[in-house]
């Protein structure tokens, strides 16, 4: 019996696909928007807790969340009893802090990947574990996906649609660092830094759609639509190829989304601001709005969150 363990949206996904694709006695320990995304690709599902699947279970196959400390926590525990347990990376960035557990480095047996990038990556950050590629079904899933929408969409209007992504990143920062600004900037800087900069990026949308993450409250970038004078309107209440598939270019800082939205042949564009990292996603399809401003000659202004 192996025990299934997940809590963030990005790593549900890609675990629960892979979980759809090789079926085996499992149970199942999910918190948070994992257990939403699941029943989706799996119907309803009876969800357990750690303690009820060490006593169940013999192997583990988790995600790597930041939101909470369920993955990690499974991870340790399962390693108490020397039973195998097996990280599946679904993203490409922050990878030792996604193994941290009360200060000290707590790795699975074996880390998966699904592409060559997330390999390179995995095996430069823990050169002592062992990364094994595992092609990422989620991903070819959502290419089928993209294929099935293409065509059977509405008319398009003039002008570029935009759809935004947003990530918690003040909330990252509190949970792992204590400090909201650790990474140098909030998810408001970045979406101020857009806003205030998108005719740099195209002088002609139409259209901007905020699509909150999954760990968001609903209306957190109702500000927004007060603040800019620009043609702003909420997303989020259909599914996310949906939207990218309906989009002309996705933005966002570094998530997941991105990647989903470049596997859908549309533009992609980081708006981390000055006093942030540079994306981190490997994939060089990717333009960052700072290197666009220096293109246009445009100021790199952003009005910093209180």
């Amino acid at each position: 019996m192996r025990a299934i363990v997940s809590h963030d949206a990005g790593g549900a996904e890609v675990l629960s696909s892979y979980v759809r694709a090789h079926p085996a006695p499992s149970c199942y320990v999910l918190g948070g928007p994992a257990r939403q995304v699941f029943e989706r690709k799996l119907g309803p599902l009876t969800v357990s807790t750690i303690s009820a699947a060490l006593e169940t279970s013999d192997e583990l196959l988790c995600g790597t969340g930041w939101q909470s400390t369920l993955e990690i926590d499974a991870i340790a525990h399962f390693r108490t009893r020397g039973m195998r347990t097996v990280a599946f990376l679904d993203h490409w960035v922050n990878y030792a802090e996604r193994f941290v557990r009360n200060g000290q480095l707590c790795l699975p047996d074996e880390i998966w990947v699904g592409d060559s990038d997330a390999e390179r990556l995995a095996v430069a950050a823990f050169p002592s574990t062992v990364v094994r590629l595992e092609p990422n079904l989620h991903f070819q899933e959502v290419r089928q996906e993209f294929l099935a929408i293409a065509g059977g969409g509405p008319l398009r209007t003039t002008g570029t649609s935009v759809l935004y992504v947003t990530e918690p990143i003040r909330e990252h920062g509190k949970l792992k660092f204590g400090d909201e600004r650790y990474f140098g900037y909030t998810e408001e800087d970045s979406l101020r830094y857009f806003l205030s900069n998108s005719a740099a990026v195209d002088p002609w949308i139409s259209s901007i759609t905020i699509r909150s993450h999954p760990a968001e409250s609903a209306g957190k970038y109702r500000w927004a639509l007060t603040e800019f004078s620009l043609p702003i309107v909420e997303g989020g209440s259909r599914a996310l190829v949906s939207e990218i598939a309906d989009a002309d270019m996705v933005v966002g800082c570094e998530s997941m989304a991105l990647v989903v939205a470049l596997l859908g042949g549309k533009r992609v564009v980081s708006c981390i601001p000055p006093g942030g990292h540079r994306c981190a996603l490997p994939h060089r399809e990717i333009e960052h709005l700072q290197d666009l401003l220096v293109t246009h000659g445009s100021p790199q202004g952003v009005r910093v969150s209180e």
